[in-house]
């Protein structure tokens, strides 16, 4: 689509509005958001499109658009998405080599103390990759614990999750325990630990970075989102 407008602004009720006129999400709703930090950012990126608006450059407003248009009334359908990644990746460990083994113990398990005494979700990590029952109360906790997020935030968290494959990386990020850089690192040790050993592939290099991408604007849109200023 060729950019049609000059002149992009935040309206009332934090609206973005091209030309004066409202945005309207995919369903014509009026992209509206819930704080003016959010509003600003999701502007700013109607505002660097160039002769063609590209939706891959705007992060932001694909997570709003998901916000106004799929959540609302839908909302415990997306908690139990969110929820389902308490499968977690962070429980599923690596019987060698021992460094490996070390490392896996070192990052992951005081986040998993964490989780535990920040949500009262004791998870069970175990060797191999045959599928983990974790315990019914662990599992309720963490539903608990994302239920307690604004509806808003959902689709960003439900994004986060599935980039990590790790719901207690998402709820640390969440709750400003791990930047976005960290949690990815923490949700690719595997991967980092065979390039270091085999070195690097170009394709997975190429998916690692568009994935990290991923989590970095679904963690700017839960802050964003969450900072009530103005």
């Amino acid at each position: 689509m060729r950019r049609f407008y000059k002149e992009v602004a935040v309206g009332d009720g934090f609206s973005v509005l091209l030309d004066g006129k409202p945005v309207k999400t995919p369903a014509r709703a009026a992209l509206a958001l819930p704080t003016r930090a959010l509003a600003e950012a999701v502007a700013e990126e109607w505002r660097g499109q160039g002769d063609k608006i590209d939706p891959a450059t705007m992060p932001l407003t694909k997570l709003a658009n998901t916000a106004i248009d799929r959540v609302t009334g839908r909302e415990d359908d997306l908690i139990d998405s969110i929820a389902a990644y308490a499968n977690d990746l962070l429980c599923y460990r690596a019987e060698a080599p021992a460094d490996l083994v070390a490392r896996q113990s070192e990052s992951w398990d005081p986040l998993l103390d964490w989780a535990a005494e920040r949500t009262g979700a004791r998870l069970i990590a175990r060797v191999g990759i045959t599928h983990i029952v974790q315990p019914e109360e662990s599992v309720a906790a963490l539903r608990r614990a994302v239920a307690q997020y604004e509806s808003f935030v959902l689709p960003a968290l439900h994004l986060a999750a599935t980039v990590c494959g790790s719901l207690v990386l998402v709820l640390a990020l969440a709750d400003g325990r791990l930047e976005a850089e960290e949690a990815f690192a923490l949700s690719q040790l595997d991967e980092r630990y065979q390039a270091e050993k085999w070195g690097a592939d170009a394709e997975a290099e190429k998916r690692a970075r568009a994935l990290a991408a991923e989590l970095d604007a679904a963690a700017r849109f839960m802050e964003l989102a969450r900072a009530r200023i103005g």
